[in-house]
């Protein structure tokens, strides 16, 4: 046979010589791998992450500071931006007198129970002494050893000592009161000291997760409240790919399943990922789906976690998944 080259024919090209036919696999193949098996499908999807707008929560304030910019990498807890705190923190200094003053209040409270507990104790020894002498005085009244005026005079100052006791076991009650009255404002005093002391963390924005910083929102100087965006932050160490199954292959695949994503921009490379996601109900295919077979009206969304490590997976790269189908019957 003469050497030459023959006309390309789809996706393949011959060389043939006398010697030997030489072959080359398409092009799409040496990218994404070989051709599906009868048993295989595939999908096509976006990568998708967990992405987080963070701001500062129940305080308002200047931003003084922002430690990164945007394609920062950082670990939870990292303190990515901070306001002038310094109206919360005198605040905090207030209520801490506040405190102080109350803690003085409950001693002195406490005291005084303590003293009136004494003087009631005082008070029913004296009475306990004073019914005696009332007691020995009738019985020489009742002998004609002691007149009916100092019996009577007996009498009164028993029942003066009854009267203190009553007194002074009311006022025992109220100071019993009073120390109830100090440990509530000793308490709420606390109450407020954490309150302000969690205002004043407030004040410090931290990573909740490990992640990248996708967004920078804010610029030192600016104001910055609940609601008002300070970072995105995205955590692409565990991204998924959102994609469409056709419902006839539906019942071919299931939960937990491995699965093998590509992408375009890693030729060759395969990520392992699962199955973590079946929709129960079926939607109509998006517009922005394409798949190799004939579109349908009806598919299922499904979710695949993919570990990306290596953060080369990103949010909004076009994504392609193989999954193996169960046998039918």
């Amino acid at each position: 046979m003469k050497a030459g080259f023959l006309p390309v024919v789809g996706a393949l090209v011959i060389v043939a010589t006398s010697a030997a036919v030489l072959w080359w696999p398409p092009l799409h193949e040496r990218i994404f791998g070989p051709p599906l098996a009868a048993s295989q499908v595939l999908l096509t999807g976006n990568v998708e992450a967990h992405e987080s707008i963070l701001s500062f929560s129940n305080v308002q304030g200047t931003i003084d500071k922002l430690s990164f910019d945007e394609g920062r990498k950082v670990n939870a807890g990292t303190v990515l931006a901070t306001i002038d705190d310094r109206l919360y923190r005198r605040q905090l200094q207030i209520d801490l007198a506040a405190l102080d003053v109350a803690r003085q209040q409950l001693k002195v409270a406490r005291g005084n129970l303590a003293a009136q507990g004494s003087a009631v104790v005082s008070d029913r020894a004296d009475l306990a002494e004073k019914r005696l002498d009332l007691a020995r005085a009738r019985g020489q009244l009742a002998v004609g050893a002691m007149a009916q005026q100092a019996v009577d005079q007996t009498a009164t100052t028993e029942a003066v000592s009854a009267a203190a006791l009553a007194r002074d076991q009311a006022l025992l009650r109220v100071a019993g009161d009073n120390v109830g009255l100090a440990s509530a404002n000793v308490r709420s005093a606390l109450e407020r000291v954490a309150l302000d002391r969690l205002t004043v963390r407030y004040a410090t924005l931290r990573a909740p997760v490990a992640g990248v910083l996708a967004v920078r929102e804010a610029e030192v100087g600016e104001l910055a409240g609940p609601g008002v965006a300070i970072y995105t932050l995205d955590d692409l160490d565990h991204v998924w790919i959102r994609a469409y199954l056709n419902e006839q292959d539906l019942g071919r695949v299931r939960l937990g399943q491995s699965a093998q994503v590509r992408t375009d921009s890693a030729p060759g490379h395969v990520w392992r990922g699962r199955v973590a996601f079946i929709s129960p109900q079926a939607e109509f295919t998006p517009k922005t789906v394409q798949t190799r077979a004939e579109r349908v009206t009806q598919v299922y969304r499904l979710r695949i976690d993919v570990a990306n490590p290596g953060h080369e997976l990103l949010p909004g790269m076009p994504a392609e998944v193989t999954l193996e189908l169960r046998p039918t019957g």
